[in-house]
């Protein structure tokens, strides 16, 4: 077996990770974000020769993680990284929540643009504070930041915006531009960006990755990125990943993370994290060419058996998302899948309310997976969900206009959220017992401009006077 050769399905489900043992064997499992490649021979020869000395304790603290971090996004990005702004996590959900605790405190509203990866919001409930949307514009195959959207939710008080960079579900690779000018956003009202680029090395030909700190001194004075090897070398079990800065006054931010989070990062994912990014380059490559053709194999499979779905090439990852909308199947299309085709996809309105009618599949898997799971969508007896109300004259039996008996949903975001609007959520049970954790001297907050939860105080004007919220997105006029 080669390097990039899929082992067979049956080989596959002996494997223990959740993408294996979620579903039944008679399901094709295509939503956890694990791809189905063996491991980079660098990667598991380093792994193996860690057990062979019995080498499985704590993480040291050594200089080693940031160096492979910094060396690599130079040769990838051309982007200069200080190896004494990277910080050691455990992995890019724990550091972003860590830094949010130190930016943001209760009922503070971060924004974020879905649709965009659930867990975002399942932190920003964590640390106690709202959800603010500021939804993509356009559309499959043309999405784009709205600017006009993120600058409404900054001037509405917002500390703090979550980006992910690229953007999962939908594979966009974020324009320099559009990032010159969030960091302008981000300068004017004072708002922390957090750029989840957990998916920056698997950039597929086309698109160019775009590291949000390299961007401009506004972006290096607002930014955090938030790096791993997890998910272009299929590493996120053994929890490793890094946090970088770029300037004084996040690092104070990052300094304040506990002095025991490296110890909470496993040595083994250090081990694997460095060979993956030192010498892991060549599997990449063929990783990434592999991803390039299921794409296009995707896009053929669609068009020939399922005419009806809407699917926008993704310019990085591995990840689909697919719009169902058409075809009629109500608004979780996945849940239907599932139960017809025995093919798990993730439910599109788990990652906003946008994203009702859509589901996001997994194509990093061996292409003959991926023409049986379309295959099976295809040939299964799908119908439109059942329809209320009354029946217009010239309305076939079937169509779904005035389908409004909604197909169940799991709630949107995260268990427990409540709508305040069409834009703002908040968790109904807020973290207990939040204690603010240190924070900058006054001569520091001096310096910096920066303070937990407010904008530089420098930088208000009349119109961030604090009259009342403002609902952000497309429809705020409108509410």
């Amino acid at each position: 077996m080669s390097d990039l050769s899929i082992p067979p399905l049956a080989e596959l489900r002996k494997r223990r990770s959740a993408k294996w043992r979620t579903f039944p064997d008679d399901v094709l499992p295509l939503p956890v974000a694990e791809m189905d490649f063996p491991l980079a021979h660098p990667v598991a020869e380093a792994l193996r020769e860690a057990v062979d000395r019995s080498d499985t304790g704590y993480a040291a603290p050594t200089g080693d993680l940031a160096d492979a971090v910094s060396g690599y996004a130079r040769r990838a990005w051309d982007w200069a990284i200080d190896p004494g702004q990277v910080r050691t996590v455990a992995d890019v959900g724990i550091g972003m929540v860590e830094i949010l605790r130190r930016v943001v405190g209760p009922g503070d509203r971060v924004v974020v643009s879905p649709p965009v990866y659930e867990p975002f919001a399942w932190w920003i409930g964590e640390v106690g504070a709202q959800v603010v949307e500021a939804p993509l514009a356009g559309g499959p195959g043309a999405w784009r930041l709205d600017l006009d959207a993120l600058e409404r939710a900054f001037a509405g008080h917002a500390t703090a915006y979550l980006l992910c960079n690229p953007h999962n579900p939908v594979g966009l690779v974020h324009r320099r531009e559009d990032l010159v000018a969030l960091a302008e956003l981000a300068d004017r009202y004072g708002v922390h960006v957090l750029s989840d680029e957990i998916h920056a090395p698997l950039v597929l030909p086309g698109a160019t990755f775009v590291p949000f700190l390299s961007v401009s001194a506004e972006a290096r004075r607002w930014g955090f990125s938030f790096l791993s090897a997890s998910k272009g070398w299929n590493l996120a079990g053994l929890k490793a990943a890094a946090v970088v800065t770029a300037d004084p006054a996040p690092k104070r931010y990052v300094d304040r993370l506990s002095p025991h989070s490296l110890y909470r990062t496993g040595h083994l994912g250090v081990i694997a994290t460095v060979a993956a990014f030192t010498e892991g380059g060549p599997w990449l490559a063929g990783v990434v060419a592999a991803l390039d053709r299921n794409r296009t194999l995707l896009g053929e499979l669609l068009a020939q058996s399922l005419p009806g779905a809407r699917y926008g090439r993704p310019e990085a990852g591995f990840l689909a998302w697919i719009d169902f909308r058409a075809l009629g199947w109500g608004d979780d299309p996945a849940a239907r899948i599932l139960t017809a085709a025995r093919v798990a996809l993730n439910s599109g309105h788990r990652y906003g309310p946008t994203g009702t009618g859509f589901a996001r599949l997994n194509f990093g898997c061996a292409p003959e997976t991926l023409t049986e799971a379309i295959t099976r969508i295809a040939a299964s007896p799908l119908r439109p969900p059942p329809r209320a109300g009354p029946r217009h004259a010239g309305d076939p039996p079937d169509h779904p206009r005035r389908a409004t008996a909604r197909t169940p949903t799991a709630p949107i975001w995260s268990p427990g959220a409540r709508r305040e609007s069409s834009t703002t959520y908040a968790p109904e049970r807020h973290i207990t017992g939040w204690q603010p954790l240190p924070t900058a001297s006054p001569a520091e907050e001096r310096a910096s401009g920066h303070r937990r939860g407010e904008f530089p105080a420098r930088r208000r004007g009349r119109s961030q006077r604090r009259t009342g919220h403002r609902v952000c997105g497309p429809d705020a006029e409108a509410l």
